[in-house]
């Protein structure tokens, strides 16, 4: 078991139980982690009965409920936060996706997708190192959700692609300023993951494309996660860890 000064994670994007973030919260329970998470458009009582859960499994649950288009956001997530402590990880889990297209795309599908892809995430990194600096903790920890950008193309999600695709470039470069505060900053491919997105015609779409014969699923991602929080990744940062099974995108 490693420790932290404050054993807090904040997990942005867990609005119900089929999410990517939901089971990135529980792994990270499983590692003792006291656990802030941020949900929008969730089902009536979802934070109620999230935090229980968590505080079932031995550790403080806080749901905050935000949209995260907001300019202030991050700074919002973060005060309310502090309520428990200051996080010493950071997961940027949410993301704003529509279809466009070059015949659809205009200023404000654009923005929409800048304002939660890259300014609130961008500002949670950043606003994240500067109180963990204060507060002077220890082995810190941002990890930034991706969607492969790095290794294909995605025709028909060009705001969202374009998007995406600027968290690699932020986390290569913010990894080297945070390296002498002892923060690792990575990010993770999960590939195609069955969450609230996916149709049984999607599915069927893309399990033949998985190498390992099944699509993904949030708790593939969770753990990948649970290992870069831990002890034994602290050596890793300024990477794009690509997850996805063997997911073949020809």
């Amino acid at each position: 078991m490693h420790h932290h000064e404050q054993r807090i994670a904040l997990v942005t994007g867990a609005s119900s139980e089929q999410d990517m973030g939901t089971a990135i919260c529980k792994r990270l329970a499983e590692q003792g982690y006291d656990i802030v998470f941020t949900y929008w458009h969730a089902e009536a009582d979802w934070s109620t009965n999230f935090e229980k859960q968590l505080l079932a499994s031995g550790v403080s649950g806080k749901g905050i409920e935000i949209d995260l288009s907001h300019p202030n956001a991050a700074y919002e997530v973060l005060d309310a936060a502090a309520q428990m402590g200051t996080p010493s990880v950071l997961v940027n889990n949410a993301a704003h996706s529509t279809r466009d297209g070059y015949e659809n795309l205009d200023a404000r599908v654009l923005d929409m997708h800048y304002a939660v892809n890259m300014r609130t995430t961008f500002l949670l990194c950043t606003e994240f190192a500067r109180r963990f600096s204060i507060a002077q903790l220890k082995a810190g920890r941002i990890i930034n959700l991706t969607s492969g950008q790095d290794v294909g193309p995605m025709p028909g999600e060009l705001a969202y692609s374009a998007t995406k695709g600027a968290i690699s470039a932020f986390t290569r470069a913010l990894s080297i300023e945070l390296g002498p505060l002892d923060i690792t900053v990575n990010a993770v491919n999960p590939g195609p993951t069955d969450t609230t997105w996916m149709t049984d015609e999607i599915r069927s779409h893309l399990l033949p494309k998985f190498a390992m014969g099944r699509i993904g699923q949030p708790d593939d991602a969770a753990r990948l996660i649970a290992f870069l929080v831990s002890d034994e990744a602290q050596w890793m940062t300024g990477q794009i860890l690509h997850s996805e099974g063997g997911f073949q995108r020809s």
